[in-house]
């Protein structure tokens, strides 16, 4: 593990903090893998009960992929298994043994986002900033799988009109929506619920539990898509490039649509 990813055992408790601050943790390719490792290998004798995930510095859960990993990508192949890694550790992470908490404060967006929608609760600060900017910032695309998540939460409207619009989801909107479950006045308050949320879980059964989560991921899971054309044609084009440099040079990008 790196100092990019922290986690430590609190009672029965797993705490999993995304730790740089100066980038809003934003995800390495490494901390994803990190975090599909630590959901996939909790304990189940009983010794760890639940799983909170938070952000490190104050203003951010996490905002998303590292944006500077994506120059490499030169080739259809490499954007097909960028997509498919994320769809493995969004897996890890609705497929952990144990509940899981996302502890929202700040921004949470792209990459962030779907961590927290992957997760069971999902509980916020007042400062929430939720969405997925792709088509105002970058110009790449959500996997279908990723989008059905999303939609069995919010509606396939909402998602449509928040991916459409580039739009940020503040608290109240994101708890009417059942997207949060609950709003904490500040960071404080959010994590000492986080704690007693956890505390929570760890008194029901825990069978229940995860035959719940399971059962309910295979609803979803009975369609199949294939999508690789709408990925390839995202990330293979000029204004993905294009989008990326802009973002990263803090300039808005201009759109060709090629």
């Amino acid at each position: 593990m790196t100092e990019d990813l922290l986690h430590e055992i609190r009672g029965e408790t797993l705490w999993i903090t995304f730790n740089r601050p100066a980038a809003r943790n934003a995800f390495t390719f490494a901390m994803y893998e990190q975090v599909a490792a630590l959901c996939s290998g909790v304990p189940t004798d009983g010794s760890v009960k639940a799983v909170v995930m938070s952000g490190a510095g104050g203003k951010a859960f996490a905002a998303g992929t590292d944006m500077s990993q994506f120059r490499g990508f030169a080739t259809a192949e490499d954007a097909l298994a960028y997509e498919a890694e994320i769809a493995r550790v969004l897996s890890a992470v609705e497929t952990c043994p144990l509940p899981t908490i996302a502890a929202i404060h700040g921004a949470c967006t792209g990459g962030g986002a779907s961590i927290a929608v992957a997760c069971d609760l999902r509980i916020a600060s007042a400062s929430l900033k939720f969405g997925f900017p792709i088509a105002r910032t970058l110009g790449n695309c959500l996997a279908a799988e990723n989008l059905a998540r999303l939609s069995e939460l919010l509606g396939a409207g909402r998602v449509r009109e928040l991916i459409f619009t580039a739009r940020l989801m503040g608290a109240e909107e994101a708890q009417a929506t059942g997207l949060i479950g609950e709003v904490l006045p500040d960071e404080a308050a959010l994590m000492a619920r986080a704690e007693a949320l956890a505390a929570t879980l760890g008194h029901m059964a825990p069978l229940t539990l995860r035959a719940t989560k399971e059962a309910m991921r295979r609803n979803r899971a009975a369609v199949s898509v294939d999508d690789a054309d709408l990925i390839t044609m995202c990330y293979m084009s000029e204004d993905f490039r294009h989008g990326m440099e802009a973002f990263l040079a803090k300039e808005r990008p201009t759109w060709r649509g090629r």
